[in-house]
């Protein structure tokens, strides 16, 4: 009998586990520390968001897979609303957050060993993640062209991007679109980031300026972590392609994979209250702009960073671990752009998503 080859030996070292060290020294700060290196929400969860949760808390059956069709329906609309969107009746489908989906994805859509994956040169490391979960072969590479013949089943793009925060405009998806749809491929676009424009206005995968109308083999990806403060109730959801959402949604009821009820209705509300979003990203607009300032004032350079909850840094006297070191010095703790991939090497991610106290407290401490 053969040996079995655990899951865990296709994949690296988890990164952030790397940055444990560092922490300990920023946490050593007398004023304590200010964690920069991972986007979580720090803000309250909005009051109606949980009234509707609380609402649905007593939900005894089983929840749909599929979603209810009032958050359905509330997904559609606000794809339409926010987003001059309009998709398919039943071309969209809840998530347990977003990671899980971008993990999964490859494994569902019945991709393994033998078929390609590509993701971008600088990515979120869950992409390549879910190509070897599948026991499929990932890609970095931001150029279509430097592929050559390769068979790509699937392509991932992420606009606006984590780490970077760039925007890639109409033209550039267009051309990514029609290049995928002369050789079959599968394009996920993760669009998690796409309410959260401040130099560019970002457009989603879906638009018909992009995609001519057509979603077919088109699937975009996004999430009310960031939008709503939702990242501890993990709602999310994928849209597009009718077909290969219905193949989701088949793989996903004998799996089991369900966004709980309740959770289902705090969606629903999530989506349907503009106003909430609103006032989150003023929140984020002003804390942007600090730490920008005092980062720049500090000798920093910030590059891309258009869009999204991140500022990608680089100093001129330190690589990304350097970097990351001499922050911690000063009780700041931020991601190193190695963890996206190499040419990050040089970079630091810096999130913007730290209460406004502490945000005050990081630029303070650049300043001196």
């Amino acid at each position: 009998m053969g040996e079995r080859r655990p899951v865990t030996d296709r994949l690296p070292t988890f990164p952030w586990d790397r940055l444990t060290p560092y922490k300990r020294t920023a946490a050593a700060h007398p004023d304590g520390i200010v964690d920069l290196s991972v986007g979580t929400p720090v803000d309250p969860v909005p009051a109606n968001l949980r009234a509707a949760l609380a609402d649905a808390s007593d939900s005894p059956g089983y929840p749909l897979t599929w979603g209810t069709p009032e958050l359905r329906a509330s997904i559609q609309g606000w794809l339409e609303r926010r987003h001059d969107v309009r998709v398919a009746d039943g071309a969209v489908l809840p998530t347990v957050g977003s990671k899980e989906l971008v993990a999964w994805l490859p494994t569902l859509l019945g991709l393994g060993p033998g078929d390609t994956v590509v993701h971008p040169e600088l990515a979120y490391p869950t992409y390549d993640a879910g190509a070897r979960v599948a026991g499929a072969t990932a890609v970095a590479s931001d150029s279509l062209t430097a592929l050559g013949p390769a068979d790509v089943k699937l392509l991932w793009v992420n606009s606006p991007a984590n780490p970077t925060g760039r925007v890639l405009g109409a033209d550039h998806l267009r051309k990514v679109v029609e290049w995928a749809r002369e050789r079959g491929t599968i394009v996920a676009s993760d669009e998690c980031y796409l309410d959260l424009g401040w130099d560019a206005e970002p457009v989603s995968i879906l638009h018909p300026d992009v995609c001519g109308g057509s979603h077919e083999n088109l699937l975009a990806v996004h999430s009310l972590s960031k939008r709503s403060n939702l990242a501890g109730y993990r709602g999310a959801f994928v849209a597009g392609d009718p077909d290969l959402v219905a193949e989701l949604l088949a793989v996903r009821k004998h799996a089991g994979m369900i966004v709980p009820a309740p959770v289902q209705a705090a969606m629903k509300a999530a989506l349907d209250d503009d106003a909430h979003a609103a006032e989150q990203k003023e929140r984020y607009r002003a804390r942007r702009t600090r730490l920008r300032a005092a980062f720049e004032g500090a000798g920093w350079s910030v590059e891309h960073s258009n869009a999204g909850l991140y500022l990608w840094a680089s100093h001129p006297d330190h690589d990304a671990w350097g970097a990351v070191a001499a922050l911690a010095e000063r009780g700041v703790l931020v991601a190193p752009g190695a963890f996206y991939g190499p040419t990050g090497e040089r970079h630091v991610r810096v999130a913007f998503t730290a209460t406004d106290e502490r945000v005050e407290a990081a630029a303070k401490r650049l300043a001196e």
